[in-house]
């Protein structure tokens, strides 16, 4: 399999309780989402193979106004997962096709860790999910309950995600060599993704408020591939997206690594 058996979704909701409409803020005259879709061009994607996933009509007409590809989904979705679900379902995506789901608040995201989840993805179909962790290099990191912990076990399998500081090196609490920070970019075939939007909110995944968990619960496997570049913050936040916004229009920022 290679790039053209990948489908790129960006889920763009209007709607965000901390910076509603987000997706339609511009950064040098294009909205977020345009720049999302830029670094899934600049990762090989075709544009024909990238799908924009909206609830709101005014992202759908400034999407057909820029020529991108633009799906109107149901507001009711609770998860990205969920609105990228009836993505496939609408287009009619065969099972076995892989669906590259990439935040679309993250104008940044480095093409190198699109490059290499599509990769670690067609390589490893043993995973039904494929995501990214990147080191954990501080104990303030490792403590914060806001930067959600990897665990992973052999070959890329991960074991748990949580937002405790984990694993715990008995012997050094110092040691922070096994501590992994979660990447929030999936890939799954449709299969894994329909099977997964089966399932019922899981009592861990409600517990601590972590999607992926639901996977865990209901014996999906999910594997991670360790990351080494920078990865900016998405925009959650004004501040996020005046600090970004300032990246880029001063071209101070690479996004192939």
């Amino acid at each position: 399999m290679t790039l053209e058996n990948i489908k790129v979704v960006i889920p763009a909701r209007y709607s965000s309780t901390r910076l509603p409409g987000k997706p339609l803020l511009q950064i040098k005259q294009k909205p977020i989402f345009w720049h999302v879709v830029q670094r899934c061009l600049e990762a090989g994607f075709k544009i024909s193979d990238i799908h924009v996933a909206t609830d709101d009509i005014r992202i759908v007409n400034e999407a057909t106004h820029l020529n991108i590809p633009i799906i109107m989904t149901s507001t009711e979705h609770e998860s990205g997962s969920d609105r990228i679900n009836e993505v496939a379902e609408k287009e009619g995506w065969s099972e076995e096709t892989v669906v590259l789901n990439v935040q679309g608040d993250e104008p940044l995201i480095p093409v190198t860790l699109i490059k290499e989840l599509s990769a670690f993805t067609l390589s490893n179909p043993e995973f039904l999910i494929t995501t990214a962790v990147k080191q954990v290099n501080s104990y303030n990191d490792y403590i914060n309950p806001n930067i959600v912990k990897a665990i992973l076990g052999e070959k890329g399998r991960a074991l748990y995600f949580t937002r405790s500081p984990a694993p715990l090196c008995r012997d050094n609490h110092n040691n922070l060599s096994l501590a992994y920070k979660h990447v929030g970019i999936y890939a799954y075939t449709v299969a894994s993704l329909r099977r997964f939007c089966s399932y019922p909110e899981a009592p861990l995944e409600k517990y601590e408020k972590l999607e992926q968990l639901r996977a865990l619960s209901h014996g999906m496997s999910v594997g991670a591939f360790i990351f080494d570049g920078n990865i900016e913050h998405g925009v959650d936040t004004i501040s996020d997206y005046e600090r970004i916004k300032s990246l880029i229009e001063n071209e101070n920022y690479d996004t192939s690594n």
